[in-house]
């Protein structure tokens, strides 16, 4: 039985990143959450759901956001949660968790100097903690193994 993967990324490079590793997970039952329509037709080969576009800035949105990526976990009922940010992935992983699935994240390549907000939050509820800067990676993590430039 092919494991179930949850696919998370915000817009804009998030996204970008996301597509660049698809190749581990070439032979998984995937699906794939971002906050833009558009990307829809980039990712043919799994299901697709779109979320509210929010941030900690607009309360109302990440509320709605997060009830809609709870759904999303529901129905997907995923083995495994990947994302490489920012706000949907962070209520992804978060939520997957509490659903018994393995959870990785992903820093921004673009976070050179420290790992991004969103990232320090999330340590507490990834199994796989990453960033993709060799000098920002500890033993307590996070961890380094690669970027994808």
């Amino acid at each position: 039985m092919k494991k179930r993967v949850l696919l998370v990324a915000s817009g804009g490079g998030h996204w970008v990143q996301l597509l660049r590793i698809r190749q581990a997970w070439a032979d998984m039952d995937i699906a794939y959450v971002t906050v833009q329509e558009s990307y829809r037709s980039q990712v043919a080969d799994g299901r697709f759901y779109r979320v509210t576009d929010a941030t900690r800035w607009d309360r109302w949105k990440l509320l709605r956001m997060i009830a809609e990526m709870a759904l999303i976990v529901l129905r997907e009922r995923p083995d495994v949660v990947i994302t490489t940010g920012a706000a949907p992935g962070v209520a992804a992983l978060r939520l997957g968790k509490w659903f018994g699935a393995r959870t990785v994240w992903i820093d921004s390549i673009a976070n050179v100097e420290a790992m991004s907000m969103s990232g320090q939050k999330v340590r507490a509820f990834a199994d796989l903690w990453l960033t993709q800067w060799e000098h920002l990676a500890r033993d307590e993590g996070p961890r380094y193994e690669g970027a994808v430039l």
